[in-house]
Order: C-alpha cells, then structure tokens, then sequence
C-alpha cells in the first residue's frame, strides 16, 4: 500500500511538473527574428568561418543587424550575394577577397597519409569535423562532409594536405547549355 501511495505521488508530481513546463513553454517562447532565418536559408550552411563568425548562422545574424556587410562569404560566391542583395534589396557587392575566394568547381581536402605525423591541428581547425584520426596516427578525410573551405591548410605543419576537385559523378553531373554566338541562329 505504501508503494501505491509512493508511485502516485511521483506521477502527481511529475504530471504537475510537466503541466508549468508545457505551460512555460508556450507562455514565455522566444520568436526568432523572421529575416535571420531568410538570410541563414539562402546562406551555403558549410559552416567554415571564412566571413569571420563562427557559422552561417551568426553571419546572417550579423547581417540582419547591419554589422557585417553581405559580400563576405567565399563558398556561396556571387550567386549568394546577389540572392542576399534581392533579400535584403540592397545593392549587390563584389565578393571581398579578404575572406577568400569563391571556387567554381567544388574542392575537397586530401591527407598525403604518408607524410602525415599525427599532429591533430588539422582536426582541431576543421569546421565541420570532416577530417578522422588521432594523434600521433595518420589522419583521412571524410569527402562526403569536407565543404573545401582551406581552414585545414594553414596549421599543417608537413603540408600534406592539398584541395582537389571534387569528382563529378551521375548524381551531381549537369549538362552544360550550350553556347550561342551572335549571328549563329537564323531568323528566318
């Protein structure tokens, strides 16, 4: 009978509980400024730091309350600041070289694993955590989640990492228009 007692008493108290947090919940909730999640949506979401914020998510902060101009994000290139610029309707800037440049064709890091000694400053540089390994033991990059941001490249000290294109396969190949030169179609 005590034990009855006893687990009543805790479902009370615990069903108690979770009624003033359900309500506190809804009461006090904090709503996000809808403009932030507009710029964080049109951002390129690799995370690397290049702008100067620790991610996209703060850059867009940043920009929604004027303190971070909208050309300083090498991964999405002309076509994110162009996007930004309609967003926001202000006028489209020229990428700032300061923080990068903007590459084409996609770049993923590759470990020299032979030259490689262990020293962890790749991973601890690593944004997105895309490199694997421990100290003293050679590292290797995951291609699938590299955004070929470079931030692995400075603190190397064997310089054995290097940035390759990434391998075009079926799943992200795409037709190229073709080219049409002035005088080339007939208009008759």
């Amino acid at each position: 009978m005590i034990i009855l007692i006893a687990i009543l008493t805790l479902s009370f108290i615990a069903g108690s509980f979770g009624l003033i947090l359900g309500y506190a919940a809804i009461r006090f909730k904090v709503e996000g400024n809808p403009i932030v999640d507009q710029i964080d949506a049109v951002l390129p979401q690799t995370q690397c730091g290049q702008c100067g914020y620790p991610g996209c998510r703060p850059y867009a902060e940043a920009i929604a309350n004027g303190e971070a101009p909208i050309n300083q994000c090498p991964p999405g290139g002309q076509p994110t600041i162009v996007a930004l610029a309609d967003l926001l309707d202000t006028e489209v800037l020229e990428l700032n070289d300061e923080h990068g440049e903007h590459n084409e064709v996609p770049m993923v890091a590759v470990i020299d694993e032979d030259t490689c000694i262990g020293c962890t400053l790749c991973i601890q540089a690593c944004p997105v955590d895309a490199i694997l390994g421990a100290a003293k033991h050679m590292h290797t990059v995951i291609a699938d989640e590299c955004t070929g941001c470079e931030l692995c490249l400075p603190p190397c000290p064997v310089d054995c990492i290097d940035m390759v294109p990434v391998k075009q396969t079926l799943d992200d190949w795409k037709w190229s228009p073709p080219e049409i030169k002035a005088g080339q179609i007939d208009a008759s």
